[in-house]
C-alpha cells in the first residue's frame, strides 16, 4: 500500500485532512494509507505528501526548521507529488507581511499579503470581513488545473478560512483565484508536480474530496 504523508508542523487540524484524504481513497477504490508525522526520514520515504495547516506564518516557520522543511523540498525537487493546504500554499513562498523576518520553504519568489481591513464590496456596497471565511465559487485563471476541473472546474464553490494570501513573483503559477469583495484572492497555484490550494478541500464537502481523489490518482 503507498503512502501520503500528512506533515505535522503543530498547527491545523491534522486529523481531518488524514480522515478526508483516506474517505478520498476509500470511495475511489484507491489503496492509500495516510500518516501523521513530523520526522524527516517518513517525509523522504512518502509517496505523496500534503502540508496542511491553518495558523500563524510564524510557527509554521519555526516547525519547518527542525529539517522538516530539507526533507520537504526534496521530495518536491524529485517530481514527489505535493499539496499545500492553506498555510502549506503559504509557506511555499519566501516571506509573509504577517511575520517578517521568518521564512517560508522559499520554494517559489513571492510574499503573502495581508486582505486589508475597512473594504467595501463594490457590488453591494456591504462591508466585506476579514478573515475571509466561508463558500467562495472559483475562478479559473489560464487553463485552471485537471484537480480543479474534476471538482467541476470554473464556479465551484470551496471553504476559505484566511487572513492572507500569496502574490507570487510569477504570476504564471496562479491557477484559481476567488473574489472576496474587491480583493481577487490566491485560491490555488500549481505548476509540475506540486499544486497546493488557500481553500480547505477537507471543509469543502464533494467537492473537496473530489479534489483529493485526483491528487491521489495522479
Amino acid at each position: 500500500m503507498s503512502t501520503v504523508v500528512v506533515v505535522d508542523v503543530g498547527i491545523g487540524n491534522l486529523r481531518s485532512v488524514q480522515k478526508a484524504l483516506e474517505r478520498a481513497a476509500s470511495d475511489a477504490g484507491l489503496a492509500w494509507k495516510a500518516e501523521i508525522t513530523p520526522d524527516p526520514d517518513a517525509i523522504a520515504r512518502a509517496d505523496k505528501v500534503v502540508v496542511p495547516g491553518q495558523g500563524a506564518f510564524r510557527d509554521c516557520a519555526i516547525a519547518l526548521s527542525t529539517g522538516v522543511a530539507d526533507a520537504v523540498r526534496a521530495q518536491i525537487e524529485k517530481g514527489t507529488p505535493f499539496f499545500g493546504i492553506c498555510m502549506g500554499l503559504q509557506t511555499l513562498f519566501r516571506t509573509s507581511d504577517e511575520a517578517p523576518g521568518y521564512e517560508g520553504l522559499a520554494v517559489y519568489e513571492g510574499t503573502n499579503v495581508r486582505l486589508g481591513e475597512g473594504q467595501r464590496d463594490p457590488a453591494t456596497g456591504q462591508a466585506v470581513k476579514i478573515p475571509h471565511m466561508g463558500w467562495n465559487a472559483i475562478e479559473l485563471r489560464g487553463e485552471g488545473h485537471p484537480y480543479l476541473t474534476a471538482a467541476g472546474g470554473a464556479g465551484t464553490h470551496f471553504y476559505f478560512v484566511h487572513s492572507y494570501h500569496a502574490v507570487p513573483a510569477d504570476p504564471s503559477l496562479l491557477v484559481a483565484t476567488a473574489q472576496h469583495g474587491p480583493f481577487a484572492v490566491t485560491a490555488a497555484i500549481a505548476r509540475n508536480n506540486v499544486f497546493a490550494s488557500q481553500f480547505h478541500p477537507e471543509k469543502s464537502q464533494s467537492a473537496g474530496l473530489a479534489v483529493l481523489t485526483a491528487f491521489l490518482r495522479s
